[in-house]
């Protein structure tokens, strides 16, 4: 009897359902978190019936309340190279590249996420996956130590290793075998409250860098955030005090606009919370935190040219300005960026897809190469591709606000996808061109509609 293995989108619903449930449980304050974000996107839509409408016929309004995203971050090339086995099982693939190490934090990351437009409407679960750069720690002795330590541990379970050999030679998992997969997947992420090392030890690492600490002090890779989508993430970023939240004193990314362009984030800043050393001292550690994000429109190599121009033009006019401030101020240096759908596509800004929203045969054409006319004439529909991924420097900003800095690091370094690709065992795939290749789909089955219809 043939074996029914579970779509790899069932499993990845599964794992963030559980995922979000535990770490619920662990961080309670996540809870109120996300009864606040799902307080503000239900009154934007119950206020925007046009948001609302075009949510649903996009099929993007049932995955609203399932969107997660959560951050991990890893020691060493072989759970690297695991974890994007582990991920594979669940239809995750690696996109991007990301050196955050200009920004001063000692890692290279990549996004673990579904790649196709019907698997990230069922469920765009992603997590941002971070590599700790040894070779950027100065100290020589204690880069060793550090290396000896992660090269003692081991952060994935045997049942979760036997079972993703299985997926891996069969094809997949049988119902019975995704749950047991899910279950014994969690205990990767899951948090630990006692560290693998003598208090001294976790002290040399973290006056080195907090996040070197956290990487290697610990028996695995504890899910430092659950990202839940809002629809305002202003809204939510005036209302988390009132809700006994306290959040990070500014919002990360672009202004706030009309059209919302890439990806905002804001957070509550981090727990600190107790710690048994292996000496048996007791103390405390900062990594957990709780993280919002509105995502916009995603930008074509055009648009996001011109949006790291005016983000970087902006530093000096936003540098320790209060959140108002800070924002009004950033929207000033904005102003050359366009804010409505038709001159964003117009201008290449931003990407698109296209769907037949008029009668093929009743409009006397079989070409898109005038696409605005045949939008204008109602023929044609267009509708912003929501931005998928991450912006390294609003990463490095989240990072940093809730590693606890006084002051942000200066660069440590330079990008090394080579070295990066290498650990993970694949290549990571180009944001860009998979945008690109969902516009162009689109385009593809319009004509081919056109040319069906015609007369």
């Amino acid at each position: 009897m043939l074996a029914i293995f579970l779509d790899p989108n069932v499993i990845r619903t599964r794992f963030s359902s559980a995922m979000s449930t535990m770490y619920q449980t662990e961080v309670p304050q996540y809870a109120t978190l996300l009864s606040l974000v799902d307080t503000v996107n239900r009154s934007v839509l119950e206020n925007d019936p046009a948001l609302h409408a075009r949510l649903e016929n996009g099929d993007e309004l049932a995955r609203l309340g399932l969107e997660r995203h959560g951050a991990i971050r890893l020691g060493t090339a072989e759970e690297l190279h695991t974890m994007r086995r582990l991920f594979a099982v669940m239809g995750m693939f690696p996109v991007g590249y990301y050196d955050l190490s200009e920004a001063g934090v000692p890692v290279h990351s990549t996004a673990f996420r579904p790649v196709s437009e019907q698997e990230l409407k069922k469920n765009p679960f992603r997590v941002f996956t971070s590599l700790l750069r040894l070779e950027l720690i100065d100290n020589e002795a204690l880069r060793a130590q550090a290396s000896a330590l992660l090269a003692k541990r081991e952060i994935f379970t045997d049942g979760a290793l036997t079972l993703i050999e299985r997926a891996e030679q069969h094809g997949g998992l049988t119902d019975e075998d995704a749950d047991r997969f899910v279950a014994e997947a969690l205990e990767t992420f899951r948090w630990h409250p006692k560290a693998t090392v003598e208090y001294a030890t976790y002290q040399a690492l973290h006056d080195e860098h907090r996040l070197i600490a956290d990487v290697v002090c610990f028996k695995g890779p504890h899910i430092n955030h659950l990202t839940p989508r809002t629809l305002d993430i202003d809204a939510v970023q005036r209302q988390m005090p009132e809700a006994g939240i306290a959040p990070k004193a500014i919002i990360e990314g672009p202004p706030r606009r009309k059209v919302p362009i890439l990806l905002r984030q804001t957070s509550f800043k981090a727990l600190e919370e107790p710690i048994d050393f292996a000496d048996r001292h007791h103390g405390t550690h900062t990594a957990r935190f709780g993280e919002i994000e509105q995502r916009g429109v995603a930008l074509t190599p055009k648009g996001r040219a011109l949006y790291d121009r005016l983000l970087t033009a902006s530093r000096a006019a936003t540098a320790g300005l209060s959140q108002e401030a800070h924002q009004q101020a950033l929207s000033d240096a904005f102003t050359d960026f366009p804010d409505d759908e038709p001159t964003l596509r117009r201008q290449g800004l931003a990407y698109f897809t296209y769907r037949l929203s008029g009668t093929p045969d009743a409009q006397g054409t079989t070409d898109i190469h005038d696409i605005d006319d045949l939008i204008e004439r109602g023929l044609i529909e267009a509708t912003p591709i929501v931005y998928e991924d991450f912006l390294p420097v609003s990463a490095a900003g989240i990072f940093q606000s809730n590693l606890g800095e006084a002051k942000a690091h200066g660069a440590m370094g330079s990008g090394n996808q080579a070295a990066f690709e290498a650990a993970l065992g694949a290549s990571v795939a180009d944001e860009f061109a998979l945008y690109e290749d969902r516009e162009r789909a689109s385009l593809e089955a319009i004509q081919s509609a056109l040319e069906k219809g015609a007369p």
